[in-house]
């Protein structure tokens, strides 16, 4: 598959992240100090997994990356509540890695 094809698929990816749970969490965050650092953790996390902790991961590592964690949910039978019945004080680990990619996406310039 060539590079572009690679990369635009990635980005649709993530704009599909984006779209089901990062818009939603990531305006929770805005309001919620505790929910933001909770947030760049995972991120931060995330970066350091993906090997570029300074620059950032690429656009197709990092859709890789939230596809991996989404087939390990779905493996592990786990399911998100629906998103406007989610409580974000109280959002599990799934949650705030897959928010922090969309992040990491929208910082990256990505999104």
């Amino acid at each position: 598959m060539a590079e572009a094809t690679r990369q635009t698929a990635a980005r649709a990816t993530l704009n599909g992240l984006m779209t089901w749970l990062g818009e939603a969490g990531l305006q929770a965050a805005a309001a919620s100090a505790g929910l933001r650092a909770a947030i760049d953790q995972h991120a931060a996390a995330v970066r350091d997994a993906l090997g570029d902790p300074e620059r950032g991961p690429s656009v197709v590592a990092l859709a890789g990356y939230a596809t991996g964690v989404r087939d390990a949910l779905i493996e592990a039978e786990w399911q998100l509540p629906p998103i406007a019945e989610l409580d974000w004080a109280r959002a599990e680990w799934p949650t705030l890695r897959l928010v922090a990619v969309c992040a990491l996406a929208r910082s990256t310039g990505y999104l």
